[in-house]
């Protein structure tokens, strides 16, 4: 992959960072408030206590692609970005494209949830 291409998808990834980071201090604030807001009555703490669980289930998916931004970013530094963590081909770069922090090529990332899939119906 050329160093020009390489810039490119740094830029992605780090935009996208600095969009979850942001997002992530904004849940983070409104669970604050709700923590904060004193409940009247039981309907009032059940739908508190709702909202709040809501907002920081969101951050986990957001934490999770943070992480994976974080390690496609050291694949750039180490030059292995665009190659497939699984079977070490080449990721197309129409995927690279839709989904800058992919460590997989398509046909992996199918295995994978698949595998995912199976393992959380058992």
């Amino acid at each position: 992959m050329l160093k020009k291409e390489k810039e490119k998808y740094k830029e992605k990834l780090l935009k996208r960072k600095e969009e979850i980071t942001n997002k992530l201090s904004e849940v983070y604030n409104q669970s604050k408030e709700v923590e904060s807001g004193i409940a009247q009555d039981l309907v009032d703490k059940a739908e508190s206590s709702y909202t709040k669980e809501f907002l920081l289930s969101l951050s986990h998916t957001e934490r999770k692609q943070l992480f994976l931004i974080d390690e496609a970013l050291k694949r750039i530094e180490k030059s292995d970005y665009s190659i497939c963590q699984m079977c070490s081909k080449e990721i197309n770069k129409k995927r690279l494209n839709a989904v800058p922090w992919t460590p997989y090529c398509i046909d992996c990332q199918q295995k994978e949830e698949e595998e995912s899939f199976e393992s959380s119906s058992s």
